[in-house]
């Protein structure tokens, strides 16, 4: 693609080192504005909404259900998962390579060996009724997950007219930090309860792809955990059959 050139390895790690890590390390979260540029970062956005338009986004799902609360009074975005490897994927893939390479050269510097892998880029669309997402933490049970980012989509937004904010509640800190989803800003936060977060109302349109990566020992025990769980309630099963 033609805006690959646009960013250089050292760059990337100059910003990893000097900006993401240290951020990371004191509080917990960090962001970087225009990440790849107008070009590259208008080129995900089209990839975005024509996987809109072409009705491959799905209602969010949530890990369990309350009796008598909707899912949209919890969360109300729509959603995809993609490799990046997908028809028309071509511009998320070089979104997610190069988060590869900024997490992986943060990692060195984290002391954080085992973030091997990550998962498939959730794109979202929260539609603009007012949906949002109730404050909870992305990886309350130790599955894995170590970091997520969040590249935001939204040019020309505007918090007091179209909300959307994503609001993190530090752990044990006097202060919430709120995160405004412009275009081509990428956040990036540890994912455990160091950090509660919200996605506030959204009142426009709010497009961002989000990504995890995994602890990989932590990783392989939460999957070691499920499946004694599943062969326990299998053979649950099979005995009272």
């Amino acid at each position: 693609m033609p805006f690959i050139e646009n960013v250089s390895y050292s760059d990337l790690e100059r910003l990893a080192l000097e900006r993401l890590t240290p951020a990371l390390l004191s509080h917990g979260f960090c962001y970087v504005d225009g990440l790849l540029g107008d070009l590259a970062g208008s080129a995900v956005l089209d990839q975005v909404m024509e996987m809109h338009r072409s009705g491959q986004l799905q209602d969010g799902r949530l890990a369990g259900s309350i009796p008598g609360v909707s899912r949209k009074s919890i969360r109300g975005d729509q959603i995809a998962w993609v490799s990046g490897s997908e028809r028309g994927c071509e511009a998320i893939n070089f979104l997610l390579n190069l988060i590869d390479r900024l997490i992986s050269v943060c990692a060195s510097r984290l002391e954080d060996k085992a973030i091997r892998e990550r998962s498939k880029a959730m794109v979202a669309c929260y539609p603009g009724d007012g949906a949002g997402y109730v404050k909870h933490v992305d990886n309350p049970n130790r599955d894995g997950r170590r970091l997520t980012c969040i590249y935001y989509l939204n040019k020309n937004w505007n918090p007091k007219e179209h909300g959307g904010v994503l609001r993190i509640f530090p752990e044990g800190k006097p202060y919430v930090a709120d995160i405004k989803p412009l275009f081509d800003r990428l956040l990036i936060f540890w994912s455990d309860r160091r950090n509660p977060h919200e996605v506030q109302p959204s009142y426009s349109t709010r497009y961002a792809i989000t990504v995890w990566y995994f602890d990989s020992e932590e990783r392989a025990q939460a999957k070691k955990r499920f499946r004694d769980l599943t062969a326990s309630t299998e053979q649950q099963g099979s005995s009272s059959s």
